[in-house]
């Protein structure tokens, strides 16, 4: 699969650097581009071995498959322009900051090779998760507990999109954090249904630093908080789902973990932080795109389709109206 990367940014750069170490000879970068030109002498100082695209066009002519990890105002219209050259796609979420626009679009692709970047599709703790809930730890689902907290948002690494990623057109942590672990709970769970929701907004364009919201995911209650400015940590987050036999949950990110008989969190032993974490998952998630590319579909917890993401977005933006 020769990949083409539409952004480089923080996500961007990640996959651009993934690609690069990617060792099965399955996945070859055929090119980056971002409007940028500060972007682009970075990657060209940093990473010189990469191909730099001219322009779009050109970097879509070369490409089997393209990442479009550029802000999210623009998803759409470089992810159609893909799919018209009958290439793969390869899309951060959210999918459009016009909820009509994503729905157009999820209509549009139905059957493409599409797939929607959350990361918790190849992520080793949720496959932790998954063979402790099929092992019966959880047994009946009974609840799940989403919450989340931040010392500033943007976080301190994306300062670089502070232009857009803290404002609340198309930023906030509901649509760049939440949204992960909603997409979690729909591929776990089932459909999402929402119930309640409140947010708080600073005075200005500022992205939210409150949000709380009750839902039904395949009709078990679920409960979501999040909040900028009342912890320490830059990012705190746990997803915990409790049953009749034991609960299980996903800790900042990348930690599995099972409660005792005795009431104590256990951790997996090969549980790892986000930093050594991360260059597994995104190995994961070009085995995957590179079977998708080619046309075909990973046997074992897909990547994100754009049906998914929709439904992820819907709600999520319906959080974010109240």
């Amino acid at each position: 699969m020769k990949l083409g990367v539409i952004g480089f940014g923080i996500m961007g750069e990640r996959l651009t650097r993934a690609a690069l170490a990617h060792d099965s000879g399955d996945v070859k970068l055929a090119g980056v581009w971002d409007p940028s030109d500060t972007a682009m002498a970075r990657l060209s100082s940093e990473l010189p071995s990469v191909p730099v695209a001219d322009s779009v066009a050109t970097l879509i002519a070369g490409s089997d498959c393209l990442y479009v990890a550029s802000p999210p105002e623009t998803h759409l219209g470089h992810a159609r322009a893909a799919l018209a050259a009958d290439k793969a796609v390869f899309c951060e979420k959210p999918l459009a900051v016009d909820l009509q626009d994503a729905s157009a679009f999820a209509e549009e692709t139905e059957g493409a090779r599409t797939a929607v970047n959350f990361v918790f599709a190849s992520s080793p703790a949720v496959a932790q998760l998954r063979a402790w809930i099929a092992e019966g730890a959880v047994g009946p689902v009974e609840s799940l507990e989403i919450e989340m907290g931040f010392a500033v948002w943007p976080r301190p690494w994306q300062h670089d999109a502070v232009s857009w990623l803290g404002k609340r057109h198309q930023g906030g942590f509901t649509r760049e954090v939440a949204s992960h672990f909603l997409f979690l709970t729909r591929r776990l769970l089932g459909p999402m249904v929402l119930e309640s929701a409140g947010t708080t907004y600073p005075d200005g364009e500022g992205s939210e630093t409150d949000v709380h919201a009750l839902l039904t995911a395949g009709g078990i209650p679920v409960k979501m908080s999040g909040a900028v400015g009342q912890i320490d940590e830059s990012d705190m987050n746990r997803w915990t789902l409790k049953g009749k036999n034991g609960s299980v949950r996903l800790c900042d990110w990348s930690r599995a973990q099972r409660l005792s008989a005795n009431g104590v969190w256990e951790e997996a032993p090969d549980a790892m932080p986000l930093e050594e974490a991360r260059p597994l998952i995104l190995k994961g998630q070009l085995d995957k795109l590179a079977v998708l590319s080619a046309g075909g579909t990973a046997p074992d917890f897909p990547l994100a389709t754009v049906r998914e993401a929709l439904e992820v977005q819907q709600i999520v933006e319906a959080i974010l109206s109240v």
